[in-house]
């Protein structure tokens, strides 16, 4: 399968598609954390279409040419959340699964990081790829031919100050 190039309207429909995915299940949660850098748009949107609290933990695993290297899974050192304690029931969003790797460690580091008792924790994503050795609980496109996704936001990564300034 060719890459897979996403318009901002189309990322946005996707986590819309995404909300109604989840409020359909009937499943109730009270908070969500989002995996940055590539859940927090979905993080942040989900946080406002079910008024739940938003965490958020910074991983990173991507480097070289194009960020399509994959590396050492980094977590950031804490959660950081403006409410006083962790929700029981977690959202646990990001962008994309795709070795699946990242989820698979995040769910027992939240365990063995968190202060407070985490009942259940489920998953959701835009976009689900064949390769992924885990299956979340929640996605809007399953894609069998594992493309590497562009989402809108990707271009800032190559541009350059002097591009910007010239451009704006």
């Amino acid at each position: 399968m060719p890459d897979l190039y996403v318009s901002w309207s189309d990322y946005h429909h996707k986590i819309e598609q995404l909300a109604v995915n989840i409020y359909q299940s009937d499943w109730q949660f009270n908070q969500i954390i989002c995996l940055a850098r590539g859940g927090l748009r979905v993080g942040d949107t989900l946080s406002r279409i079910f008024n739940q609290p938003l965490a958020i933990l910074a991983t990173s695993s991507y480097s070289g040419a194009g960020k399509q290297e994959r590396g050492s899974l980094i977590f950031s050192r804490h959660l950081t959340m403006t409410s006083e304690k962790l929700g029981s029931h977690i959202l646990l969003v990001d962008d994309l699964v795709d070795s699946g790797i990242t989820l698979q460690q995040t769910i027992p580091w939240l365990h063995q990081n968190s202060d407070f008792p985490i009942e259940e924790i489920r998953t959701a994503v835009l976009w689900y790829k064949a390769c992924s050795i885990i299956s979340p609980d929640y996605y809007v496109d399953y894609l069998p031919d594992n493309p590497w996704i562009h989402q809108p936001f990707e271009h800032y990564e190559q541009m350059n100050l002097a591009e910007l300034v010239a451009k704006v």
